[in-house]
């Protein structure tokens, strides 16, 4: 902008003072010649007179160099000249300055040289005896002035074309400096030129919308950040070049990226499931896909994002089912597993009691089969319950509530359960410890030390012991439960938590059990936010710790 108003400024103090220029040499002209023009009048009238009193001789004896007289007969023949011989110049009878002298009395003509530098301005006036006396001098045209000035007009525009880009300068920069200083932050605030008034006003009112849009936008972009950043699932939103164009955090985390990705989707991920997804939804159907990596499993869906039926992106949502798949399993596997042990027991007493029924046992056997049809249905009724109790404790729809209990003295009631059982081989129970509180469930925590109790018996040798340990910390209390049995080998010790995993078959239906006293265990466990470790050595025994938070005071 400061160069516009120089160059505008520059051009019309130039285009005026051009025009000024060649405006006074034309008045300063038209002056001079108007001046010689009234010398040669007063000039001639002048010498017409004295012709008329002194006769022509006069004009030989009047010496003016300075000016051309001529005295011209009525027929045009030039009488005298006082720059040239009179016997050689022409007839003059049909000059323009001589007709007119002849018909009005006076006559005047300006005639130009071949050249156009030089003109000559006559004068003619009419005498008595009908001669014409005529006075005429050179003058230069305004052409030759102008180039006899030129060097001195050059100079003079040079000067002032000089001065003129200093003030065209200062003039642009003092305009524009009250522009430049405009603070357009606090646009009301300005003192100004009046015009610009309206504009600095419509400026603070979009300054004011554009503000509110903009935090109104602020806005919205941290609640989309708060939401998608919270999120449990990986989101991507790509345009229809599968360029990315926003994604959280987690969708880098479950894909196993590190750092801040720019460019395509598919630098993200290179299974073919994923490209299948994200190719499907770009096509403009929405896609499912199953996608495994890194040891997890993953769900895919990808929707396109239309516009006018078109479509201009794609939103892929990322959802980490590997523990819903390890549920799932362990659902089915659970489900198999349950199948299994209700249906053995069930074949039993339908095959005792169907045997009875047909009346083909005899007397003495009746007590055996009545006895093994009730060892079964005892046998399925504890698996029942188990079943139930881990669906309690699954669904966290025990209806008991937390209190303080003192695992010393529940794991003593245990024992004294456990006795009996104890007694029948040889299995020597000992509690070791002190009283240690924590708050929980009593029902739960008392089917977690009976368990691990009547595991360690079970799995005892003849003459074994179970030692019951009560100790405490600062912050925790452990309760660790420690057999001279037959021990767990290295490689089911990560898996006899798990639902009716069993280490030995056959050992484990000998000693009867639900194979679901450790997962009871477990699940106990993580009601109570428990941890739980277990060391065991074949043929040397086991010991497992569980450690609660203490009670506090």
């Amino acid at each position: 902008m400061n160069k516009k108003i120089f160059r505008s400024s520059f051009l019309t103090v130039f285009l005026v003072l051009t025009a000024s220029i060649v405006l006074i040499m034309g008045i300063l002209f038209d002056l001079f010649e108007g001046q010689i023009q009234k010398e040669l009048t007063s000039e001639a009238e002048y010498l017409s007179h004295a012709v008329e009193n002194e006769g022509a001789d006069f004009l030989k004896n009047f010496n003016n160099a300075d000016k051309r007289i001529t005295l011209i007969n009525a027929d045009g023949s030039v009488l005298f000249d006082n720059q040239t011989d009179a016997e050689a110049l022409d007839n003059h009878a049909e000059r323009s300055e001589i007709k007119q002298a002849m018909e009005t009395g006076t006559g005047r003509s300006i005639r130009y040289s071949d050249t156009l530098t030089e003109k000559t301005l006559y004068y003619a006036v009419r005498l008595s005896d009908n001669s014409i006396l005529r006075v005429s001098t050179n003058q230069y045209t305004v052409v030759t002035i102008l180039l006899g000035l030129l060097r001195p007009i050059v100079l003079i525009i040079i000067a002032a074309l000089i001065l003129t880009a200093v003030l065209s300068s200062m003039v642009s920069k003092s305009i524009i400096k009250p522009i430049n200083e405009l603070d357009l932050e606090c646009p009301e605030r300005n003192e100004t030129y009046e015009e610009l008034t309206p504009l600095l006003k419509k400026i603070y009112e979009q300054k004011r919308t554009i503000s509110k849009q903009l935090a109104e936008a602020k806005k919205r972009q941290n609640e989309f950040n708060l939401i998608t950043e919270n999120m449990n699932e990986g989101f991507l939103v790509i345009d229809r070049d599968t360029n990315i164009l926003t994604h959280n955090g987690m969708a880098l985390k479950l894909l196993g990226i590190k750092n801040p990705v720019e460019g395509n989707a598919f630098a993200l991920c290179r299974t073919r499931d994923f490209r299948e997804a994200v190719t499907k939804s770009l096509e403009g159907e929405k896609a499912q896909r199953s996608m495994k990596q890194n040891d997890r499993t993953y769900s895919l869906i990808a929707s396109p994002v239309l516009e006018n039926e078109n479509v201009i992106g794609a939103v892929i949502i990322i959802i980490d089912i590997t523990e819903i798949e390890k549920r799932e399993e362990i659902r089915r596997e659970f489900t198999a597993n349950v199948s299994h042990e209700l249906k053995t027991p069930l074949t039993s007493i339908s095959g005792f009691a169907e045997l009875m029924k047909s009346g083909g046992v005899p007397k003495e056997d009746v007590t055996d089969f009545s006895r093994s049809i009730y060892d079964e249905a005892q046998r399925l009724i504890s698996l029942v319950n188990d079943i139930i109790k881990l669906s309690e404790l699954d669904e966290k729809s025990i209806p008991l509530e937390n209190e303080r209990v003192d695992l010393y003295d529940l794991s003593g009631e245990i024992i004294e359960r456990l006795k009996s059982e104890a007694a029948k081989k040889n299995v020597t129970l000992n509690l070791i410890g002190s009283n240690a509180e924590i708050v929980g469930i009593r029902k739960i925590l008392d089917e977690m030390i009976y368990n691990l109790c009547d595991n360690a018996v079970k799995y005892n040798k003849e003459n074994g012991t179970v030692d019951v340990i009560i100790n405490s910390t600062d912050k925790k209390v452990n309760v660790i439960v420690r057999d001279t049995g037959i021990g767990i080998r290295p490689e089911h010790q990560s898996r006899v938590f798990e639902r009716f995993y069993r280490v030995d078959k056959s050992h484990s239906k000998k000693v009867g059990g639900t194979g679901l006293g450790l997962a009871i265990v477990k699940h106990g466990a993580l009601c109570h936010n428990a941890d739980i470790n277990l060391e065991s050595a074949e043929g040397k025994g086991t010991s497992i710790t569980i450690s609660f938070d203490k009670a506090e005071s």
